[in-house]
């Protein structure tokens, strides 16, 4: 290795040390803090661990759903094709990065008291039903996560050998006997899977209990934090909630690492998938039915956001734009951060290789397992001895923002540069291509589509996250969510509805810019 290698190797190294050591004090150090602050931790009550069980409950209720709702879904979308049906499966994905309290009214347009669901009961005669509890948690997080799950297992019928299809219908295969032989045990290697990664996004929920819980028995380990620092400013049962869910998503992400097998299926020739199983009238009818109401799920709670929307924002108050810039800085900011970040760790990485590199790679995806909540709390704690947290509000925010981003991003980019160094790395040596050369004209190119949707994705997730801010700013330093909440608490419901709505379009703008700007140069 020639000097200048070497160079470049000890900065990258250096690089990912700085990164490194702020994830070990995002991830550890404010759990730490929390912990220390509390001189002991306190002994649960009955009503924390009612908060357990309750997110132990929803959590595997709205996995389980999400999943099983998801196969029929993606097996529909995988064996038809017809005009439309890219946009709708990209459609189909906007609610995962759907700012929650967005998501949510428009659950409450439609399943709400006043929605379309319960107007419709009432006019054929039948008693309104209350959504808010265990029932409107799981069915918002079904709403959330549905989209993501179908994603997961498209990909897995897509990763099926067109061969194997053809070679199950000369076999005389029906559609039992395909799904038994190919379908199923792909399902088998995902499934799982897909089910612990959303069962993990559920633990740590914050805004959907927050507004769909709906008392005290529906309320999660994320509130009972929450409350135990905002109100009763209690570090001890803070610290033991936030110690014990750390534990329950270490365990969930260690068990959702474990169970990612690899494919089964073997490799194919990349042939356009034809199947000769699924041509009946009657099949072809219940696939139609399934992607129509899976596509009215998902879309019709966005179309009620907009058409209610629609009319209020020309006179929404000063605040609810001033709000919106806030987040908009906050978004960009927390994007900026979040792809350097990646870029380093992942160089650093590849650099270290075996277990050091593994082991810097799992650090990477550690956030998965953190409470934002238990961050924000803990660097509440830390910066207060220094100066008054509430004048970090924004910044504070938008760290924690692209930490929990991180993982993400990493799983987006780490597999890419893999396949960089692999195909082009010892070519780059031998021409002596290293440092800030080799990453504009190697690297970048060739990472342009996984980083603009890593950036769209971290983007949209920060414009629409209601966490963090909730435990520093006060009413003048809001970010959009959090204007949006407190219009839906004070039921002025007109401008929450136009507030809703510029947070959708702005969300929604920055994930398509972002991910179309990757796309530009896809031929790269």
């Amino acid at each position: 290795m020639n000097d200048a290698a070497q160079r470049a190797r000890l900065i990258i190294l250096a690089l990912g040390g700085v990164v490194a050591a702020w994830l070990l004090l995002l991830n550890f150090g404010a759990l730490g803090a929390v912990a220390w602050r509390a001189e002991g931790l306190t002994a649960l009550r009955s009503a924390e661990w009612a908060a357990v069980r309750f997110t132990l409950t929803q959590a595997l209720w709205s996995a389980g759903l999400s999943v099983l709702l998801a196969i029929p879904i993606a097996r529909a979308l995988a064996r038809r094709q017809f005009t439309g049906r890219a946009w709708l499966i990209t459609l189909m994905g906007a609610p995962f990065i759907l700012p929650t309290l967005v998501a949510v009214l428009g659950l409450l347009a439609v399943f709400g008291r006043a929605g379309l669901v319960n107007d419709g009961l009432a006019a054929l005669g039948f008693a309104r039903f209350n959504i808010f509890g265990l029932h409107g948690v799981v069915l918002a997080h079904v709403f959330y996560n549905l989209p993501l799950a179908t994603r997961i297992l498209l990909q897995g019928w897509a990763a099926i050998p067109a061969e194997r299809f053809r070679l199950a219908a000369s076999l005389g295969f029906g559609p039992r006997e395909s799904f038994r032989q190919l379908e199923g045990p792909m399902l088998r290697d995902l499934a799982p899977g897909a089910f612990l990664v959303i069962f993990l996004i559920c633990l740590t929920s914050f805004s959907v209990a927050l507004t769909m819980g709906g008392g005290p028995r529906a309320t999660t380990v994320e509130l009972a934090i929450y409350q135990a620092f905002r109100f009763d400013f209690d570090m001890g049962r803070a610290a033991a909630l936030a110690l014990l869910q750390f534990g329950i998503c270490a365990l969930a992400g260690l068990l959702a690492w474990r169970v990612s097998l690899p494919s089964s299926l073997g490799g194919g020739m990349d042939r356009p998938v034809q199947r000769f199983d699924t041509n009946s009238r009657a099949l072809r009818l219940w696939d139609g039915a399934l992607i129509v109401t899976g596509g009215l799920f998902l879309l019709v709670p966005l179309a009620m956001v907009a058409l209610r929307g629609l009319p209020h924002v020309a006179g929404l108050p000063p605040e609810v734009w001033q709000a919106a810039l806030r987040s908009l800085g906050v978004a960009l900011g927390a994007t900026l951060v979040t792809l350097a970040m990646t870029l380093a760790l992942a160089h650093a990485v590849l650099a270290l290789g075996g277990k050091r590199g593994a082991l810097l790679e799992w650090l990477g995806l550690a956030a998965l397992a953190a409470s934002p909540l238990v961050i924000g709390t803990g660097l509440f704690l830390i910066i207060r001895p220094l100066a008054n947290p509430r004048d970090f509000a924004l910044f504070v925010t938008m760290l924690v923002n692209a930490g929990m981003a991180l993982p993400f991003a990493l799983r987006l980019i780490l597999p890419a540069l893999r396949e960089i160094q692999s195909t082009q790395g010892r070519l780059a040596d031998s021409l002596g291509l290293h440092g800030l050369a080799r990453l504009r004209i190697l690297t970048l190119p060739r990472l342009r589509r996984p980083l603009g949707f890593a950036a769209g994705l971290t983007a949209a997730l920060s414009m629409g996250d209601l966490g963090v801010i909730m435990l520093f700013a006060e009413r003048e330093g809001a970010t959009l969510p959090m204007q949006l909440y407190r219009l839906m608490t004070s039921y002025r419901l007109d401008d929450a509805a136009g507030a809703a709505l510029v947070l959708l379009g702005v969300s929604l703008a920055l994930f398509w810019i972002c991910d179309r700007w990757g796309r530009g140069n896809a031929g790269a």
